[in-house]
């Protein structure tokens, strides 16, 4: 079965091809500048150079329809023709308290994401044209949406609810959703299979670290809690984000530079984080250049990023009572050898040992980090979230499939 799987953006799209066969990625790219008369489209076959084309793509359903084009191009293509996909899947950031688990799209599933615009109004309106824009293309092709936030609805009450008024989570579900929850599941499953341990029996800990950077209690495969709140500004410090702070910052700083609702998110959200405090940069890549440089606000930058993970593995140490791992993954996650060596400096005390000569190896493969005698171990797992994605269409697919057929 060919899976494509899609990630829509307000002005972009990316795309997999699957051969869930093989689980091989027959071909990859993304659409830019949706809505422009100079949109890009970029398009990767393995072995062979990349196409890169330059039209008008004025919006979802015609980037859709060049994706296709592509996948069956005479030349650059890897179909004979569109029928050759047998599914599409979706990543979707929201799904609220409504779901719990990727399911196939049908009327009242594309009703429910609408209805939650509100929690995720930058994405799942996004996510819905890219739906609609499959739809428009391939009709009777099955579509099946996988929700970020779906892991984390395993969270307890405990976790997820705010010491506000219960009026607001009963009237507006304001709560705690988490988010990366693809990746927190994907890194938690493939770390089980590293460790030869049955994921049931594990206590882990996951630091989904990018330009948006998340940690998740993992305990027995689902999770326990999560740093992202309702939206994703919650938490870790981040590239752009400022992650937690006293809610009271907020009405103070309207108050004191007359700013607006909108400014005061765009700040927190854009205008915050690494960017602010080292004042070059939001990647991390750039502040540790600049920190081994010499530069003061770029090593402040860094110790405050590291210290939050820091912070939050000790809490979900605390939570679930010990862990058996702490896994790092995403961009910064996965590459930045001197932000594992910082925040693990400074977890001994559960027993955490670092080896410096496999952190600063560099690997595509899941990875030990630390000494054989460390008690906890530290792995680097490159995650996977587009191959989660193909995996949970292909299973609901087949499984209609196979009910389908009983009848």
């Amino acid at each position: 079965m060919n899976i494509l799987v899609i990630n829509a953006g307000s002005s972009s799209l990316k795309y997999q091809l699957y051969n869930m066969k093989t689980e091989d990625v027959l071909a990859k790219g993304r659409v830019e500048r949706i809505g422009m008369d100079s949109s890009i489209l970029t398009h990767e076959v393995e072995n062979q150079p990349e196409v890169r084309e330059v039209s008008e793509i004025l919006d979802h359903t015609t980037a859709i329809k060049k994706v296709l084009d592509m996948l069956t191009h005479r030349k650059f293509g890897v179909l004979r023709n569109i029928q050759d996909i047998q599914a599409v899947g979706h990543r979707v950031v929201h799904g609220g308290e409504s779901f719990s688990e990727s399911v196939l799209v049908d009327q009242n599933v594309k009703l429910e994401i609408r209805k939650l615009f509100d929690l995720a109004p930058l994405h799942n309106p996004a996510h819905m044209m890219g739906i609609v824009a499959v739809e428009a293309n391939l009709p009777n092709v099955p579509q099946a949406v996988v929700f970020d936030t779906a892991f984390h609805q395993s969270m307890p009450p405990s976790s997820y609810l705010y010491a506000i008024p219960t009026v607001l989570y009963r009237k507006h579900q304001i709560r705690r959703y988490g988010f990366h929850g693809t990746s927190h599941d994907y890194v938690s499953k493939r770390a089980a299979e590293f460790l030869g341990r049955p994921l049931e029996k594990l206590k882990l800990i996951s630091c989904h670290i990018g330009n948006g950077a998340s940690c998740a209690a993992i305990l027995h495969g689902k999770s326990y809690d999560t740093s992202m709140g309702m939206t994703p500004l919650e938490g870790l410090m981040m590239g752009t984000r400022s992650g937690d702070l006293d809610p009271a910052v907020v009405p103070f700083a309207i108050n004191k530079e007359d700013l607006t609702l909108n400014e005061v998110n765009s700040m927190l959200n854009k205008h915050s984080g690494l960017l602010a405090i080292s004042g070059i940069s939001s990647d991390m890549r750039e502040v540790v250049e600049a920190m081994n440089d010499g530069n003061d606000k770029a090593k402040l930058a860094f110790e405050m990023y590291a210290y939050r993970i820091r912070k939050y593995i000790g809490s979900y140490v605390a939570a679930m009572d010990g862990v058996d791992a702490i896994l790092f993954t995403a961009g910064v996650g996965e590459n930045s050898a001197p932000l594992r060596e910082a925040v693990c400096r400074g977890l001994t005390f559960f027993g955490v040992h670092l080896d410096a000569d496999r952190n600063a190896v560099r690997s595509s493969e899941t990875r030990r980090i630390t000494t054989d005698d460390s008690g906890v171990s530290v792995l680097v797992v490159p995650t996977n979230e587009e191959l989660l994605i193909a995996r949970d269409t292909y299973r609901l697919v087949k499984d209609k499939t196979a009910v389908e057929s009983r009848f």
